[in-house]
């Protein structure tokens, strides 16, 4: 009689599940997972893998328990703490993220994500320094490892290296998903010298404040170049069309003009040779209100505000898509500290699904909530030029209100995004900003409170 292995069920294996999960196909991997954990429950890779799928399905703390599981169960893989250590720091859990992941790289040193990873991590955790660390040895392994060169740009730039920074950060259009850029073929990127003729195509290429910040250098290109075409959403049309030398503005590529280059908004730092000492702020204010609806805005804010009462727009959370939303954003009723104080009335400037919260508002100052009437920008730009004061966390509105040149406090995370630099209450940037930063990870309490502080000294 002779012994054969019992056929191996392709559709049952962890291979495949993987396979699944890599395509995209998450419901098909999660069913070819329960099917094997149902005939071996401790299945190390499998329960790992399903660790992964909660995570990408966004069941995160499902997921990290599930890969709790497989180390214990084991034998752990390496990537196992590796990919812990990921999912740690989105829940917030840094120093358990951060013991997953040194554990992960002293198992397999040669493993450069799972540097880059730590390099993140260090991010979040105010530790730039070991950011910038763990990217060069991720980088040291694989020069050529997206993620690494970005985070490596990120650290830099919060450190004021721009020299180094603004080259790494060219990195960010190699990350996995991020979409190409320049959709047209045969079109160079600009490389800042003089283009005599043809037409320079610039592209906001990130958020709305990034956008609104970075437009000060349009009339740095128009000087050296025949002529400045923008590709840009209709929302940002109103403001960055205000830019002396843009000819003309599209947002959908069939419409865009023949061009002899391209570059994005975010690279026109790198060209203009900016550093921290010299960040163009000459034009400030670049951004001016619609004179027809700050008269509008201001006679609806006659009829609400409080007579005598100093008035303050507060937004307190961003877009929900944001990568970093989980940390910038607050929930309207932290900010006691803020919205207790006397005489004065705030003015909601709130939009999305946060405006909701306004609702549930017990605070002792009036708030006014113009969300819905707000239709864009301009109304908002218009709104900020009737008021004494703008509070907001890290959203556009931070950005317009310092692009107008209106006086603005900012409540920005623990780890700030790079362009607010270390330990400075001020900004380059803009100089009518004050920023106020939070000595722990989510101290909205005493960020409030510091505010607060600020707003009744004047």
């Amino acid at each position: 009689m002779s012994l054969t292995a019992e056929p191996m069920v392709i559709e049952d294996s962890v291979k495949l599940a993987a396979e699944h999960e890599a395509a995209g196909r998450l419901g098909e991997a999660e069913a070819v997972l329960d099917r094997i954990l149902e005939k071996n429950p401790k299945d190390a890779e499998a329960v790992h893998l399903k660790g992964v799928l909660a995570v990408r399905g966004g069941r995160t703390a499902e997921g990290a328990e599930l890969m709790e599981r497989s180390i214990v169960i084991g034998p752990a893989r390496p990537y196992y703490r590796r990919n812990l250590c990921e999912v740690y720091r989105t829940l917030g859990r840094y120093d358990d993220a951060l013991r997953a992941g040194k554990k992960a790289a002293a198992d397999d040193p040669a493993d450069p994500i799972c540097h880059a990873n730590l390099s993140v991590l260090y991010y979040e955790r105010g530790e730039p320094l070991e950011a910038i660390a763990s990217g060069e040895r991720a980088l040291a392994l694989n020069p050529n490892l997206p993620g690494a060169h970005f985070g490596l740009a990120e650290a830099l730039l919060l450190r004021g290296d721009f020299e180094r920074g603004w080259e790494e950060y060219e990195w960010r259009f190699r990350m996995p998903g991020v979409p190409t850029l320049m959709p047209i073929e045969g079109v160079p990127q600009w490389d800042g010298k003089p283009l005599e003729s043809g037409r320079l195509m610039l592209i906001a290429d990130q958020g709305f404040g990034d956008g609104i910040q970075f437009s000060r250098y349009i009339p740095w290109a128009a000087e050296r170049c025949a002529e400045v075409v923008l590709a840009c959403s209709r929302e940002l049309q109103p403001l960055l069309g205000q830019l002396p030398g843009v000819s003309q503005m599209f947002d959908r590529w069939e419409i865009a003009p023949a061009s002899a280059a391209y570059l994005p908004l975010s690279g026109l730092p790198r060209l203009h040779g900016t550093r921290a000492s010299n960040v163009p702020t000459s034009l400030i204010p670049y951004l001016k209100p619609d004179a027809e609806r700050t008269i509008k805005w201001k006679a609806r804010l006659d009829e609400l505000a409080a007579p005598h009462h100093r008035r303050i727009g507060l937004v307190w959370a961003g877009r929900p898509t944001h990568k970093n939303d989980r940390n910038r954003s607050v929930a309207l009723n932290r900010l006691s500290a803020l919205t207790d104080l006397d005489g004065v009335t705030y003015v909601s400037l709130q939009k999305g699904p946060a405006e909701s919260q306004v609702g549930g508002y017990f605070g002792n100052a009036p708030l006014i909530n113009l969300g819905p009437e707000i239709d864009d920008f301009v109304d908002s730009m218009a709104v900020i030029e009737n008021l004494d004061l703008v509070v907001t966390v890290d959203t556009a509105i931070g950005h317009l209100a310092g692009a107008m040149g209106k006086k603005a406090f900012i409540m920005l995370p623990y780890a700030p995004d790079w362009r607010w630099l270390e330990n400075r209450s001020d900004t380059p940037w803009y100089p009518s900003v004050r920023l106020f930063r939070p000595p722990t990870p989510r101290d909205w309490d005493t960020v409030s409170a510091e505010v607060a502080a600020a707003i009744k000294a004047g």
